[in-house]
């Protein structure tokens, strides 16, 4: 290695290293006291114990490797020996395990053990020694050289991660600094003197021998290998394809392989770790301070920028949520923070801008700034009460800003809402461990008192709010589900203090008895191994039968929509589905003498279609309210368990269904809506065309912006007035098949329309630009609102950049124009795998039938 080039630093990575782990029980320094005459006479079996014989003892250690508390190897001991003048065993012990197996964690615990009596041993001391170094500087660095470890007396060694019988006191005595010295000489780090080394090699046996006579612990002493390089602990990196035919260089055998890296001209860096990367830049922090401390005068008050930086302002501004703010912009929005508070976007812009760790920053854009600003829009409200909001004055703003919205508009957060309460709780439990001289509050926000005083006055949005409640107690989260089980007794005894709570209460008690009826008939014909039809008749002489009480019920509000009062449940049309998980088909029979059918599944995940179905619709909500009527159907669901729901039914049918009845959707939606006399809609009601076009357009906007997979002919269903309907069981990207299309629009879909050159297909497209363009403007709110639910434990977006794959969709780079070319881009394209995948799906779909 060329010492005089700073750039490169020689290691070897322990992935490479292949061989067994090797070390040396060297010997046993220090006095063992015998014990007292007074000791001897209450415990007369002492005397057996070797340590009050008068020769040396037979002592003999074990070692064994652990690792987080586990144990990795069976304990090995040293042979037998006799003792002469010390203990002294210089022994190898090569244990059945690679270096490059080992984890980070690897410990070796060593316990020394004398005769007891016969066929007895009692420990003289216990060590566990960390395999790699504990300090930042050496945190992944393979130990080497020779060791003493303090040995824990009467003690057998602890392999706890935290252990109890550590190998080193923070206390050092001399020979402890000595024997550093000596380490570092030994590698090399010391200069070399021949003539004065021999002279303080004596001195450190004199003073060796002194320490060990008065010191009254006993250290034993081992060998770990000596490489020729230090040993960096790393994962074995997957194998690379290869694209080079030269071979290998060649190493000498028995040594492990060095890496040498170039930070200026290697092609391969390998990264470690850097204790000081999660730290601030003390020079960029003074940076700051001077100059935010020079801006915070009254000059700042009346501060405005110029047509260039309110430019640059209103660039910062559109940034989405997630986009992170460089210190040049954060001193920007700092410099003209006066200015924006009447800058509705700009309150979360500023507040990312605050170094929350200054106190003086702090109080005055919570104490002054924050009561100054104006009124926001709620899917900044939404991104205030995220994970990453910890002040709770800015949380209580938040809430007080979504005290404008209705009820109805409320009930299209109230799924985030809820989730938003575990932050609450998290920031809530930290009170007691932040430092008292800290300026961030971690007071109640109030946001579950506001969310409990507006399901009290509304009993639809309570509904809704108490089940929500009981999925969240019955997940195997039980920290957060104590605090929703406080929330929901909170939210029950206001009921009790509201007119007709009493009602409210035994309704939502019986609500509860129904689903878990329900759920457990469910659960019954899920895991019977009858046919179909048997099952079905089960089914309807179960809900049939005046025991259970289903038939005919009190008028009670069903769960899925309290909007809708139920009597009982029609058992002559129930029926079970043909799927793998069977759910329910059930019609329930309502107070104004309608029905209104549902479908229960017990066995899935319920949670991801509700969330699903309530971004479907928010997005029909947002077109609606810019005149865009999308004729989309976003049906009700409820999660009433983990692993159960109930979801609304709509009578449909599949589009392979369809095309093998009656040919083309076209056939199938003239049979249903004829009308000969019309003009340029192919015999069909001009009302029904127009529905299957904006439907459609609808379909094909909504499932790309959701990334909806697993979009085949059985998943896509059409109702008998034409209305397109999604089923979807994979979202945010997630698809079964290879290489799905982004927007998927089947031929299937444009023959039902008159072809790609009709005026319907023009049309088509032309919705989908339009709506597009509209959800664009909202694409904040939506993705706040996906964010919400990341901590929700749903599969499809657990441990997943949900945030960052809905933002890639609405393509926020691009201008009106340019991303309405990028989605029409996206529609043209045709996919000739997919229509293979599609037609190898509709043989299996035929054989399995």
């Amino acid at each position: 290695m060329d010492k005089d080039n700073r750039d490169d630093f020689t290691f070897a990575k322990l992935s490479d290293l292949k061989q067994p782990v090797t070390f040396r029980i060297s010997q046993l320094e220090g006095t063992r006291p015998r014990k007292s005459f007074t000791e001897l006479l209450e415990k007369p079996e002492l005397r057996f114990h070797g340590a009050q014989q008068s020769t040396l003892s037979d002592l003999y250690v074990t070692c064994q490797l652990v690792a987080d508390n586990k144990p990795l190897t069976i304990p090995f001991r040293t042979s037998f020996k006799a003792f002469k003048n010390s203990y002294t065993w210089n022994e190898w012990i090569t244990l059945p395990i690679r270096y490059c197996d080992l984890p980070l964690s690897s410990q070796i615990t060593f316990t020394v053990w004398d005769i007891a009596g016969p066929r007895s041993a009692v420990p003289v001391g216990g060590s566990t020694f960390r395999l790699f170094g504990k300090k930042w500087s050496c945190s992944r660095t393979l130990r080497r050289g020779k060791h003493r470890l303090l040995l824990w007396p009467d003690r057998e060694a602890d392999g706890s991660v935290e252990t109890t019988t550590p190998s080193k006191l923070g206390t050092r005595d001399e020979m402890g600094r000595l024997e550093k010295l000596v380490k570092k000489y030994e590698r090399g780090d010391l200069p070399k003197s021949d003539w004065l080394d021999n002279l303080a090699f004596r001195k450190m046996e004199e003073i060796h021998a002194a320490e060990t006579g008065k010191s009254d612990s006993l250290y034993l002493y081992i060998d770990m290998p000596r490489f020729d390089f230090p040993v960096i602990f790393s994962e074995p990196e997957p194998p690379a394809p290869s694209t080079s035919a030269s071979p290998a260089p060649t190493q000498a055998p028995g040594q492990p392989s060095t890496s040498t890296v170039s930070l200026s001209d290697s092609t391969h860096l390998w990264a470690i770790v850097d204790p000081e990367v999660a730290r601030e830049n003390p020079v960029e922090d003074k940076h700051r301070r001077l100059v935010r401390s020079h801006r915070s005068g009254p000059y700042d008050r009346e501060l405005k920028p110029n047509a260039k930086i309110r430019d640059e302002l209103s660039h910062i501004l559109d940034y989405s949520p997630a986009h992170r703010l460089t210190s040049e912009e954060k001193d920007l929005i700092w410099k003209f923070r006066f200015y924006l508070t009447r800058d509705r976007r700009g309150l979360t812009k500023f507040l990312k801008a605050v170094t929350w760790r200054d106190a003086a920053e702090v109080r005055q854009a919570v104490e002054e700034l924050l009561p100054m600003w104006t009124e926001i829009d709620v899917d900044d409200a939404l991104e205030l009460l995220g994970p990453g909001t910890v002040d709770s004055r800015v949380r209580a703003f938040a809430v007080r800003q979504l005290g404008r919205a209705p009820d109805d508009e409320l009930m299209l957060y109230l799924l985030q809402l809820v989730q938003a309460l575990k932050f609450e709780s998290v920031a809530s439990e930290q009170r007691s461990s932040r430092s008292a001289a800290s300026a961030i509050s971690y007071e109640d926000s109030g946001l579950a008192d506001f969310l409990i005083s507006r399901s009290v006055a509304n009993p639809v949005l309570g509904n809704r709010f108490h089940w929500y409640l009981m999925v969240e107690i019955a997940l195997e989260d039980k920290v957060m589900a104590k605090m929703y089980g406080k929330v929901d007794f909170n939210f029950m005894q206001k009921i009790l203090e509201a007119d007709n709570g009493a009602e409210r209460r035994h309704a939502m008690l019986r609500q509860a008895e129904l689903v878990a009826t329900l759920a457990k008939r469910a659960r019954d014909l899920r895991l019977s191994k009858d046919p179909r039809p048997k099952k079905i008749e089960k089914l309807r002489s179960f809900l049939a039968d005046s025991k259970h009480g289903l038939a005919s019920l009190q008028p009670l509000p069903l769960p899925l929509n309290a909007r809708y009062e139920v009597t009982g449940i029609v058992p002559d049309k129930s029926s079970v589905f043909k799927s793998n998980l069977y759910p329910m088909l059930l019609y329930f029979q309502c107070s104004d003498g309608s029905e209104y059918p549902v479908i229960f599944k017990d066995g899935d995940d319920m949670r991801q279609d509700q969330l699903v179905i309530q971004l479907f619709t928010l997005m029909d909500r947002l077109l609606r309210k810019e005149n865009l009527d999308l004729k989309l159907i976003p049906y009700d669901v409820l999660a009433t368990g983990p692993l159960q729901g109930m979801a609304q039914f709509v009578p449909s049918k599949t589009i392979a269904a369809i095309i093998s009845e009656h040919g083309t959707l076209l056939n199938y939606l003239r049979a249903n809506n004829p009308d000969e006399g019309s003009v340029g809609t192919y015999g069909v009601e001009p009302g029904v065309i127009d529905t299957f076009v904006r439907s459609c357009a609808g379909y094909c906007v909504v499932t790309y912006i959701l990334g909806v997979g697993d979009r085949h002919l059985d998943n896509l269903l059409l109702t008998p007035d034409g209305t397109f309907v999604v089923d979807f069981g994979y979202i945010l990207g997630r698809d079964p098949k290879p290489f799905p299309p982004p927007v998927k629009v089947c031929k299937e879909m444009v023959d039902g329309m008159g072809g790609a050159q009709s005026t319907h297909y023009a049309r088509f497209k032309n919705f989908c630009f339009t709506a597009f363009t509209i959800l664009r403007k909202s694409a904040n709110l939506i993705l706040n609102l996906v964010m919400l639910m990341v901590d929700a434990n749903i599969p499809d977006i657990k441990h997943r950049d949900v945030h960052e794959q809905i933002q890639d969709k609405f393509r926020l780079d691009l201008t009106e124009e340019e991303a309405i070319k990028h989605f029409e881009a996206l529609l043209n394209e045709t996919s000739y795998f997919t229509a293979v995948l599609d037609r190898i799906h509709d043989l299996a779909q035929y054989w399995r039938s």
